[in-house]
C-alpha cells in the first residue's frame, strides 16, 4: 500500500511540475510571439518607408530568419512562422503545425477573429514531450504588397530572385496569412 501511494504522490508531483511548467511556456510563447511581429512589423514598415516593397523583401528575407534565431535563443525555445502557403521552404509546417493551420482557416470560416486564433498543447511524438503553441498572422493591407494579387513588376522580379517556389501570393485583406509557431521539449521534473 506504502508503494502505491508512493507512486501516486510521485504521479501528481510530476503533473504539477508539468502543469507549471506548461503555463511558464504559455506566457513566454505569448511573449515571444509577440515581440517577433513587433519587431518584424517595425523593421518592415522602416523598409517600406525608405525603400519601397523591394526594400521590405530584402529584409523580411535577412531579418526575420535572424530575429527568429535571436528570439529563439532568448526565450529557450524555437520560434518562427510558417504558412499553408510558404514563400521560404525552410518555413514549411510540420505535420502537427499543418493540421493547425487547417483548424485556424476553419475556426475563421465558423466566425471567430483572427486576432484569437490560437492553439497551444503538449504533444508526444518521436523527440518526446514537446510543448507547443501557434497564433495567426492576419493578412493586413501593408502584407498585400507582396502577398497580394496584384504584385508590381519590380516586387515580383525580386521576389522571384529571393524566393523562386514561392507559393505565398493571392492572398486578400483578412485572410489567414500563417502562423506564428513556438516549440519546446519539455523538462520533466
Amino acid at each position: 500500500m506504502r508503494i502505491i501511494l508512493s507512486i501516486l504522490i510521485f504521479l501528481l508531483s510530476s503533473q504539477a511540475a508539468i502543469s507549471d511548467e506548461f503555463d511558464t511556456f504559455s506566457r513566454q510563447g505569448q511573449q515571444a510571439i509577440k515581440e517577433f511581429a513587433t519587431a518584424l512589423k517595425a523593421s518592415l514598415t522602416t523598409a517600406m518607408q525608405s525603400g519601397g516593397s523591394v526594400e521590405a523583401i530584402t529584409v523580411c528575407n535577412s531579418v526575420a530568419p535572424t530575429l527568429s534565431s535571436e528570439l529563439s535563443k532568448k526565450y529557450g525555445m524555437r520560434i518562427a512562422r510558417t504558412s499553408l502557403k510558404v514563400r521560404n521552404p525552410d518555413n514549411a509546417p510540420d505535420e502537427w503545425e499543418l493540421g493547425v493551420l487547417n483548424h485556424f482557416e476553419q475556426r475563421k470560416k465558423n466566425g471567430e477573429y483572427l486576432n484569437k486564433l490560437t492553439f497551444k498543447t503538449i504533444i508526444n511524438n518521436e523527440q518526446g514531450l514537446q510543448m507547443r503553441m501557434m497564433k495567426a498572422i492576419a493578412t493586413d493591407k501593408i502584407c498585400l504588397i507582396c502577398h497580394g494579387t496584384s504584385i508590381s513588376e519590380p516586387t515580383q522580379a525580386v521576389l522571384d530572385k529571393y524566393y523562386p517556389n514561392d507559393q505565398a501570393t493571392g492572398y486578400k485583406l483578412g485572410d489567414i496569412r500563417g502562423a506564428f509557431t513556438v516549440q519546446k521539449i519539455l523538462n520533466n521534473k
